[in-house]
């Protein structure tokens, strides 16, 4: 144990030592995730995060262009040379965020609310910043930190007679880049992206009093009691604006001096495509909200209605067939699943939709096929659910094992769903896994077995085997198999059970322990 204990703290001493310096302040700071981990970091979640956060624009490619081209001037004259990269995301979400690495993305419901290009390159600017000093980066070495300390306090305290090994399967897990997305910056990572962002701006040859102007807007709208939850749960919610962040911006303006390119005219010829597309936009927005709220009829006139109005868009015949699938009917919802894959083959919802209304028409080929390809562009617990199941009507056990706990991480309805049928399959094979065995005296002097439940579901039908073994773990006597007859442990439940063992010595307390041979689901035995 004292051994654990000085690699731990050599490693945190390690870690302490690697300073260096922000490419974009200069000042001194701890640094030991390396620039081409940032980039690996960005790489690897970029695609996954665009797909989860509502996939590229694909019915207008010229908006992603006119953002990377700004984004590229800002990049050229920013303090690190990252390869950064910038997409529109097809959310109405007013919201942009940058992954480590420079992978940078803007909703397309931000960028109706900007009124220059100027003001685009000031959100560009802001979140080049970000990546360029490392903010997300130091993310992560904090977390590091935060984890090397908690395993220093931990070291020392021994383990536990019972193994924690069945909640294993139930942990909630999530990637580095949803975590990213979703952090909410410190005020002084804010003011840095700010501050350089009006550098950049300037360097750029565009107007950095744009971005003050940006921040008063954000400030007004913030206080307006009528904005929409989209505000909340986007750009307010992770870059949250304030008069003293508009004040501090105003100095930084009369430090950097106004002056430059707006680009009102050229910023709004540029996204006139999107303009003209924000009714139907409005429409899908609507139909989400009425199916929020179980309106399934009333959201599929509004899906058609916004197609109508853009027929190119491939969300709005996914949201008809996604009303369909939930109201079980699959095979009235293919045909919309089909057109929305035709439409946009590159979103991993509609193989979702289309994969889940195969497997429950019973075309289990396809079924696979669809959801093999939404699994590669996002993998989630439904689709890793429904290629379980597959896998296990196909006789491949440890695929559909495999498929089944990477499901159960997720906390959804379908995580849940997968968790169970991961005990349904490995119960039988590792029934000690799930049951949690230890021994101790009653107040006559009588051992006892204590028995705690460790899995998400009622076990009965246990049967276990008392063992004696030496101080090296070796068995030394085996004793007579017990069984529990129809005795029930609810999930989480512990009790403690005399299993005709008698009074038991110290030494023979201390070496006696509970090998659980069988137990299954109490629906299963009913």
């Amino acid at each position: 144990m004292k051994t654990a204990r000085i690699l731990v703290m050599a490693l945190l001493v390690g870690t302490l030592a690697a300073c260096g310096t922000n490419p974009v302040t200069g000042k001194k700071e701890i640094q030991f995730i390396s620039e081409s981990s940032e980039i690996a970091i960005g790489n690897q979640n970029y695609a996954p995060m665009r797909q989860s956060e509502g996939g590229d624009v694909n019915v207008m490619p010229e908006l992603s262009a006119y953002v990377n081209e700004v984004g590229q001037k800002l990049a050229a004259v920013s303090d690190r040379k990252l390869p950064y990269e910038f997409v529109v995301l097809n959310s109405s979400v007013p919201n942009a965020w940058c992954l480590p690495g420079g992978k940078i993305a803007v909703n397309r419901g931000l960028l109706t609310e900007l009124g220059s290009e100027a003001e685009l390159a000031a959100v560009l600017g802001h979140e080049i910043v970000h990546g360029a000093a490392r903010h997300g980066a130091k993310a992560q070495e904090r977390g590091t930190l935060l984890q090397a300390g908690m395993v220093v306090a931990q070291v020392g305290l021994g383990t536990s007679r019972i193994s924690p090994t069945a909640a294993n399967i139930l942990l909630a897990g999530s990637g580095v880049g949803a975590q990213m997305v979703q952090m909410k910056f410190g005020r002084d990572q804010e003011s840095e992206a700010d501050y350089y962002g009006m550098l950049y701006m300037k360097r750029a040859g565009y107007d950095p009093a744009a971005a003050v102007a940006l921040q008063e807007t954000f400030v007004r709208l913030s206080k307006e009691s009528g904005r929409s939850q989209n505000w909340l749960e986007g750009l307010f919610a992770s870059h949250p604006p304030s008069a003293e962040r508009v004040a501090d911006n105003r100095q930084s303006l009369a430090k950097i001096g106004a002056g430059g390119e707006v680009g009102s005219e050229r910023y709004q010829q540029r996204i006139a495509a999107l303009v003209a597309a924000k009714p139907a936009y409005d429409k899908y927005n609507q139909a989400v909200a009425a199916a929020s709220k179980k309106d399934y009829a009333g959201a599929r006139k509004l899906a058609a209605d916004a197609a109508a109005l853009l027929p190119r868009e491939g969300r709005f015949a996914q949201l008809q067939g996604d009303t369909l699938l939930v109201e079980k009917k699959p095979a009235e919802a293919l045909p919309h699943y089909e057109r929305a894959i035709a439409l946009n083959p590159g979103y991993y919802g509609s193989y979702l939709g289309a994969g889940t209304a195969q497997y429950r028409l019973g075309n289990k080929s396809k079924a696979r096929e669809w959801l093999q390809k939404s699994h590669e562009l996002l993998p989630t617990a439904p689709s890793a659910y429904f290629l379980g199941l597959l896998a296990r009507e196909g006789g491949d056990a440890n695929g559909a094992l495999q498929y089944f706990r990477a499901a159960a991480d997720s906390q959804s309805e379908y995580g849940q769903l997968a968790a169970s049928e991961y005990l349904r399959m490995d119960l039988p094979q590792n029934p000690g896994n799930y049951l949690a065995t230890g021994a101790q005296r009653d107040a006559t002097g009588r051992a006892l077995l204590v028995i705690e439940n460790r899995s998400p579901a009622a076990l009965t039908g246990i049967r276990l085997t008392p063992v004696f073994v030496d101080a090296a773990g070796s068995v030394t006597r085996t004793g007579k198999q017990r069984d529990l007859g129809t005795a029930t442990l609810a999930a989480g439940q512990r009790a403690a059970l005399d299993v005709g063992l008698g009074a038991l010595g110290d030494a023979e307390l201390q070496a006696l322990r509970f090998r659980v041979d069988t137990a299954q689901l109490a629906d299963a035995a009913r």
